[in-house]
C-alpha cells in the first residue's frame, strides 16, 4: 500500500461533505474499472468514498465470479430482506472477526491433533466453529486466539509457539478453505480467492515471559496482535481482575514493549487490561489500538468492559472496539441469561452515538466461552448475517455496516503496517 492511498483514505474518512444519493441510485451505482464494471450496494455519502478507496487499496473485487465457493452477490438479491441483504454485503466485504478460540479447543478437546477434529464436518454441539458454518456465516477474515491460560506462565513461550502450530497446520489441512496472512492486502487476496483469510492473535502478555526478543519473534511468525495481559496481570502490565487493590497500569518496560509493537507492526490489544494499563497504553501508542473483544461499560459495567473516558480518546488514536457476543459482558447480571441479540447492538449503538462508526467491529469468542453464555441468536459462527441483518434493521447504512463488519478492523490493520514502514531505523529497544 503506497503511502498516497493511506493519505487518501484518512483525507476521506475524514470528509463528510459528500451529497447523499438516494438508495436506488446508489444500489445501481457502477464503478468502472478498465472493462470491468462493478456493482457497488447502496452508499451513501462519504461512506461510498471510504469504501470505494478501501476496497481499491486491498484489492477486493466487489463481484464474485462462478467458480467461487459462495453466490454472486450480483444475482438476484431481494433488498428488501434484511437477511438476504446481509449476505449480499457479506459477499462484498470480508466479515472480519478479531476473537475466535478454536485453536484452544484442539488443545482441550484432542490435544493438538489437528487430523483427529475433522471441521469439515458440521461439529455442533462439540464447538461453535466448523468449515460448513464458517461458510453458512460468511465469514471472510478470522483472527484466530492462541491463548494459553495463565496458570501455563512458566511454559507459556512454548505453549504459544504450540497453539501457533496448531493455526499453521489446521491451513496446510484445509488449503482449499483457509490461507494464512500477515498484512490486510493479502487478507484482501485470500477473500478475493474464496479463501477465509487466517491470521493470529495473541492472548495475554505472559506469552513473551517479559522478553522483546520474543515478541519479535512471534510477530516474525505472523502474530497480527497480542493483548497485553490475560485475566493475570504480567510484572509489567495490570490485568483487569488484578484484585490487589494496587493502581499500576504500565511499567517502564510495558511503555517499551507497546512501543516495540509498534515498530514491528504488531496491533496492541487493550482487552482484559486494567482501566488504568488502558490509559498508560493510549498515552504511549504510536499507531491505532484494539480492543479484541470488550463492551461498553456503562452498558454492562463490569471489569472487562470500555469506560467512556477511555472510548472518548478513540477518534483521536483511531483505535477500534471490537464487540464481544459473550452474555456476561453484554447484559447486566440481573438480566442473564436473557441476553438477546438486541443488547449487544446497543452495545454497537452506544459506541458510534458516542465516538462514531469508524470505532467499532466483531470480536466475538465463538470457542472461548461455553454455547450457553453467549447472546441468544448468535451461537455459532453461522449466525454473523443475522447480526448484519440486525444492523440493517436498526437503520445502517450500508456504507456503516460495511465498516462494522469489515472496513475498520482492516484500516487499523493498515495504520498499523503504516507506522512500522516509517519507524525511524534509529529508533531500536533495549533487549
Amino acid at each position: 500500500t503506497d503511502n498516497s492511498s493511506q493519505a487518501e483514505l484518512g483525507d476521506a474518512m475524514k470528509n463528510d461533505d459528500t451529497a447523499l444519493l438516494t438508495d436506488e441510485e446508489n444500489r445501481t451505482t457502477q464503478w468502472g474499472h478498465g472493462k470491468n464494471t462493478r456493482k457497488i450496494a447502496m452508499m451513501g455519502g462519504i461512506g461510498a468514498v471510504v469504501v470505494v478507496l478501501i476496497c481499491a487499496i486491498l484489492g477486493y473485487s466487489l463481484t464474485r465470479s462462478s467458480s467461487h465457493p459462495q453466490d454472486d452477490p450480483n444475482a438476484f438479491v431481494n433488498h428488501a430482506d434484511p437477511l438476504e441483504h446481509a449476505k449480499y454485503l457479506q459477499r462484498l466485504y470480508p466479515l472480519t472477526d478479531s476473537h475466535n478460540d478454536l485453536p484452544w479447543a484442539y488443545r482441550d478437546l484432542v490435544n493438538n491433533n489437528v487430523s483427529a477434529l475433522n471441521i469439515r464436518r458440521n461439529l455442533s454441539g462439540t464447538t461453535q466453529t466448523d468449515i460448513p458454518r464458517l461458510r453458512a456465516g460468511l465469514v471472510g477474515a478470522q483472527i484466530w486466539s492462541v491463548y494459553v491460560s495463565c496458570g501455563m506462565t512458566p511454559w507459556a513461550v512454548q505453549a504459544t509457539m504450540e497453539q501457533i502450530d496448531v493455526v499453521y497446520r489446521m491451513v496446510e489441512m484445509y488449503p482449499d478453505t483457509f490461507q494464512l496472512v500477515t498484512t490486510v492486502a493479502q487478507l484482501g487476496q485470500a477473500f478475493n480467492g474464496g479463501k477465509i483469510a487466517s491470521l493470529i492473535g495473541m492472548e495475554g502478555g505472559h506469552s513473551i515471559n517479559s522478553s522483546l526478543g520474543t515478541l519479535r519473534m512471534f510477530r516474525q511468525l505472523g502474530a497480527a496482535y497480542m493483548t497485553l495481559t490475560h485475566t493475570c496481570s504480567t510484572p509489567w502490565a495490570q490485568s483487569a481482575n488484578d484484585n490487589s487493590g494496587t493502581v499500576i497500569g504500565l511499567t517502564a518496560f510495558g511503555r517499551q514493549v507497546v512501543l516495540e509493537m509498534n515498530k514491528i507492526g504488531m496491533m496492541v490489544d487493550l482487552s482484559h487490561v486494567a482501566p488504568q494499563t488502558m490509559r498508560d497504553a493510549l498515552d504511549t501508542v504510536k499507531a491505532p489500538v484494539i480492543f479484541s473483544h470488550s463492551n461498553a461499560y456503562t452498558l454492562c459495567p463490569v471489569v472487562r468492559n470500555v469506560p467512556d473516558d477511555v472510548l472518548l480518546r478513540l477518534p483521536k488514536n483511531g483505535g477500534v472496539v471490537m464487540v464481544v457476543f459473550y452474555n456476561a459482558f453484554v447484559c447486566p447480571t440481573a438480566k442473564l441469561p436473557n441476553c438477546t441479540m438486541d443488547d449487544l447492538v446497543a452495545h454497537i449503538d452506544y459506541i458510534v452515538k458516542l465516538i462514531g462508526v469508524d470505532h467499532v467491529g466483531i470480536g466475538s469468542d465463538f470457542d472461548g466461552v461455553s454455547s450457553n453464555s453467549l447472546v441468544q441468536g448468535l451461537f455459532d459462527v453461522s449466525t454473523y448475517p443475522q447480526l448484519t441483518a440486525a444492523l440493517i434493521r436498526k437503520g445502517y447504512s450500508d456504507s456503516d455496516v460495511a465498516k462494522v463488519i469489515s472496513l475498520n478492523i482492516q484500516r487499523v490493520m493498515l495504520q498499523v503496517e503504516q507506522v512500522a514502514k516509517n519507524w525511524p531505523s534509529d529508533a531500536t529497544q533495549d533487549l
